[in-house]
């Protein structure tokens, strides 16, 4: 696999996302970013809700799915390193495209009163990747390790997964809090950075 086709993977999964989650909060007058999740801007009859997630979050999952197990090519044979790459590429790869297929209710329900499948499988799907994915960029960070070059990739690994996890626990115990849609970004932002940052990683290699 060629290194510029993967590193073009890994930025085109971090932009689409980025683009997605900014136009959507453009359909609300007060949406904040603070305050809501990034579901909230393609749940079930957003106004463009099904452009968000056919021209932005889908293509999203599916190019970090790509960049994950041409990445997996490309580095220095682990089984940690595999176990990270092909759970991050299911977790948050299929784990985007998932949720965009099944959005969640207007508002995403946060109490869960009589909500749809949809919802359900949303929840479900997005409590399922944040909770694992800090774990796979540990497990990366790990199989880094032993690369004449990686360490900093350990340490990024490492810092990502940890800022993950811990904000994500913090949503898991208050998802209506009023800071869930800051602490949302800053779990998809330790993500996002952390690919951009592999990405030129791999683009690097000798």
């Amino acid at each position: 696999m060629n290194k510029t086709v993967t590193f073009g993977f890994g930025i085109l999964g971090v932009l689409f996302f980025i683009i997605a989650s900014i136009l959507g909060g453009f359909q609300f007058d007060n949406y904040s970013h603070i305050q809501q999740y990034i579901s909230e801007t393609y749940a079930i009859n957003a106004p463009y809700g099904i452009y968000l997630r056919v021209f932005g979050f889908i293509p999203s999952g599916i190019f970090i799915i790509l960049f994950s197990f041409s990445a997996l090519k490309l580095l220095p044979e682990n089984k940690l390193l595999k176990l990270g790459l092909v759970g991050f590429a299911f977790l948050y790869g299929l784990g985007n495209i998932l949720v965009s297929i099944f959005p969640c209710d207007i508002g995403c329900n946060k109490e869960l009163i009589n909500p749809s499948v949809s919802q359900i499988i949303h929840t479900i799907s997005g409590g399922i990747t944040y909770t694992l994915v800090p774990f796979c960029l540990i497990l990366i960070g790990w199989a880094a390790r032993t690369w004449t070059d990686g360490k900093n990739i350990m340490l990024l690994s490492f810092i990502c997964g940890i800022i993950s996890f811990i904000f994500s626990l913090l949503i898991s115990g208050n998802p209506t809090g009023y800071y869930i849609g800051l602490f949302q970004r800053i779990i998809e932002g330790s993500v996002l950075i952390w690919i951009t940052t592999f990405a030129f990683y791999i683009k690097n290699q000798h």
